[in-house]
Parts: structure tokens; C-alpha cells; sequence
């Protein structure tokens, strides 16, 4: 299941969608991705490694995206491809994730909106009609 945009009065409010937690996550990341860049121009050619333990799962995927977005803008690279596992351990969540991508290059890569950061406005991760949903809103 892919991502989707909500109505929102300023910035952008996304929902990653997913069978799991994980895939919600996963979609999550895409929708944060895809407002910078078109996805479908960014081959997996590298790999960045996250690792990040949080109370609950909504703050969970604020670390997740905000970790993400700095590893790609130290790194130069757009990241168009990820993967999730979240396990429950003492105190709360653990994630090792992974995000495959390229270097930005302007000549091929068409970019379209800065994201500036992750908010906690709007933020919530839960299940419902049977699949799992991570919501946020994306400052750009």
C-alpha cells in the first residue's frame, strides 16, 4: 500500500500505509522522500544504516524520518527505497532500518519541495480497518 497526503493548513501532513508497522514506516519515509524528489529517478545504489530506540512508536517514527532526512543532506544523497524493523524491547522501541539511494544530481534528478524537518504535529501510529498507519507533519 503506498503513501498518501492529508489536507493541512501549513506544511504537509503524510500517512505511510502498510500491511505492518514496518511497511508504515517504510511508506512513510517514501512519502517524506518523494515530496524532495521524483522516486522513480533515484536508483538504490548506496545504503544508509539507522539505528534508533524511543518510549513509543510515535516517537519512534519522528527519530526514524528525522535521522533519515540528516544522513541524506550530510551525505548528498536522495534516498528512494527503505527497510524496517521495529521490535519491542525494555523501555519501549527499537528500529534498524535502511534507506538505499544515490547522490542528488541535479541534471537527472528533478527536484521539487525542500523538507525542512519532521514535526510532532499530528503525529500518531496506529492500526485501523486492519492496516497500520504512521502519520506526521513534514515542515517544509
Amino acid at each position: 500500500m503506498p503513501f498518501e497526503y492529508l489536507d493541512h493548513t501549513a506544511d504537509i501532513c503524510l500517512q505511510g500505509i502498510g500491511k505492518t508497522v514496518e511497511a508504515a514506516f517504510a511508506e512513510a519515509a517514501r512519502a517524506t522522500f518523494n515530496l524532495m524528489v521524483d522516486l522513480q529517478e533515484v536508483s538504490a545504489r548506496e545504503v544508509i544504516h539507522v539505528l534508533e530506540e524511543e518510549n513509543d512508536l510515535d516517537l519512534l517514527l519522528v527519530s526514524w524520518l528525522a535521522t533519515l532526512l540528516a544522513k541524506s543532506s550530510l551525505s548528498g544523497m536522495i534516498l528512494s527505497r527503505f527497510h524496517v524493523d521495529i521490535s519491542k524491547v525494555e523501555g519501549g522501541f527499537s528500529l534498524r532500518g535502511e534507506g538505499w539511494g544515490e547522490l542528488l544530481d541535479p541534471g537527472r534528478h528533478r527536484t521539487k519541495t525542500e523538507v525542512k524537518g519532521v514535526t510532532y504535529a499530528g503525529l500518531r501510529v496506529f492500526q485501523a480497518d486492519g492496516v497500520w498507519i504512521a502519520q506526521c507533519v513534514i515542515d517544509i
